[in-house]
C-alpha cells in the first residue's frame, strides 16, 4: 500500500504500528473468542480493556486521584452545552475567551443557557492573537472561564495558563491532547474529541475534579448530567467501544515513544520545519497568527495569491499529500501535524514549499 502524506486537520493521521494492532486484532481481542467490538461493556474482555486506557491517560497526563476520566459520545460540540448547562449558576457569568471557530461556538451555545461575560474577542484581530494569561482575570462573580486551548482553523495556542484563582478553569484542548505535558491541576475541567492525537473518531475525553460535582445545576435530563456519568465510570450508557480501543493503543504508542514529553518534542521539531520554511520564503509564505501563539498543531500559510494556492494544492496533491486546504471558512492553506504524522512527512512538504517557490517566486 502506497500510504499518503496526511495533513487532514481531522479525523487524522493515526501510528501505523496501531493501525496493525487493529487489523490484527479486530477478529479477536486477546484470545477471548470474539473481537473486542462485540463485547459487552458490563463484563470481559472490554472491563480490563476499558480501565487500562484509563490507567494510561492517568500516567500520561498525570491526572491527579481527585479526577473523574471517562469518555462520552456526542463529539466535543456537545460539552459547548454541557458545560454551562452543569455550571453556569443561575445569578453568575462564565467567562469566555472567544479566540477562534470552536471557542466562539461554545459562546454562542452557551449565552443561549445563562449569562456570559466575553473577557476577550479576537475578532480585531482576525482571531490572530490571545491574551496574556498572566494578565487573564476572571469576574467576580463568576462560575467558570472557559478557553480552546488549540484553535485548529485560525492555528493559535496557548503556551501559558491563566491562574484563576478560586474560579474553576475549563478548556477543550480537542486538538492539542497529549502533544505536551500540561499541569492537570490548574484546571477544573478539561475535554476534547478523541480525533486528533488519541484516537480514532467517536469519543469525547472528560477530565473532571470531584468538587465540581457540588457546583453543578439541577434538573438535568440524564445523559446532559456529569454525576451520572462520573458515578458510573463512564459506564452510564454503552460507551464507544471501538473508539477507546484505539485510544488504548494509541497511548500505548505515545508512551513508547516517550510520553507527552517525547510528542512536545515531536511537535516542536516538525512544526519548526514549516515556520522556519515560511519565515525564510521573504514573503512568499506568510503566517498570518502572531508568533507567540503559534500553533504546534495546525499550522496555517497563505500564499501571493489564490491562483498560487490552488495551484500549490494540485502539487501537493500529485505528490501524495492531503489535508492541505484551509478550511473552508478562511481559506489559504493549513498543515495539521499531529503526534502520529511523521516528521518525514513534514520535511517533504517542506521540501516541495521551497521548489515551489523556485518556480513560482
Amino acid at each position: 500500500m502506497n500510504r499518503k502524506k496526511n495533513f487532514f486537520a481531522g479525523p487524522s493521521v493515526l501510528p501505523l504500528d496501531v493501525l496493525k494492532e487493529m487489523h490484527d486484532g479486530i477478529m479477536e481481542y486477546k484470545g477471548a473468542g470474539l473481537s473486542i467490538v462485540e463485547a459487552s461493556h458490563r463484563g470481559q474482555p472490554f472491563e480490563d480493556m476499558y480501565h487500562e486506557t484509563l490507567d494510561l491517560l492517568r500516567e500520561l497526563m498525570g491526572i491527579p486521584k481527585n479526577y473523574h476520566v471517562f469518555f462520552l459520545g456526542g463529539g466535543a460540540t456537545l460539552q459547548f452545552a454541557m458545560i454551562p448547562m452543569n455550571f453556569l449558576r443561575p445569578g453568575t457569568v462564565a467567562d469566555y475567551i472567544k479566540s477562534g471557530t470552536w471557542a466562539n461556538k461554545a459562546t454562542a451555545d452557551a449565552k443561549k443557557i445563562g449569562d456570559v461575560k466575553v473577557y476577550y474577542d479576537g475578532t480585531a484581530n482576525n482571531f490572530t492573537s490571545l491574551p496574556d494569561a498572566k494578565t487573564v482575570t476572571p469576574s467576580a462573580n463568576s462560575s467558570y472561564l472557559y478557553l480552546c486551548s488549540n484553535e485548529t482553523i485560525g492555528g493559535i495556542e496557548w503556551q501559558d495558563w491563566p491562574d484563576t484563582g478560586d474560579v474553576p478553569l475549563i478548556a477543550d484542548m480537542s486538538s492539542d491532547l497529549l502533544s505536551r505535558p500540561v499541569p492537570v491541576e490548574k484546571f477544573a475541567m478539561i475535554y476534547g474529541g478523541v480525533q486528533k492525537n488519541l484516537g480514532p473518531a467517536g469519543a469525547t475525553l472528560i477530565i473532571l475534579r470531584e468538587d465540581m460535582l457540588s457546583k453543578q445545576n439541577t434538573n438535568l435530563t440524564q445523559y446532559l448530567d456529569y454525576k451520572n456519568h462520573a458515578e458510573d465510570d463512564g459506564l452510564y450508557n454503552t460507551p464507544p467501544v471501538f473508539t477507546i480501543w484505539g485510544v488504548k493503543l494509541v497511548l500505548e504508542w505515545i508512551k513508547r515513544n516517550g510520553g507527552a514529553e517525547g510528542m512536545a518534542r515531536r511537535a516542536t521539531l516538525k512544526s519548526s520545519i514549516i515556520y522556519d520554511t515560511i519565515d525564510q520564503s521573504n514573503g512568499f509564505f506568510r503566517s498570518p497568527v502572531n508568533p507567540i501563539y503559534r500553533s504546534k498543531m495546525n499550522i496555517c500559510f497563505r500564499l501571493p495569491t489564490e491562483e498560487l494556492e490552488t495551484k500549490f494544492l494540485s502539487e501537493t496533491k500529485a505528490a501524495g499529500m492531503l489535508g492541505l486546504k484551509g478550511h473552508r471558512s478562511v481559506g489559504g492553506l493549513r498543515a495539521s501535524v499531529y503526534n502520529a504524522l511523521p516528521v518525514e512527512d513534514v520535511q517533504a512538504l517542506s521540501d516541495l514549499m521551497k521548489d515551489f517557490q523556485r518556480v513560482n517566486g
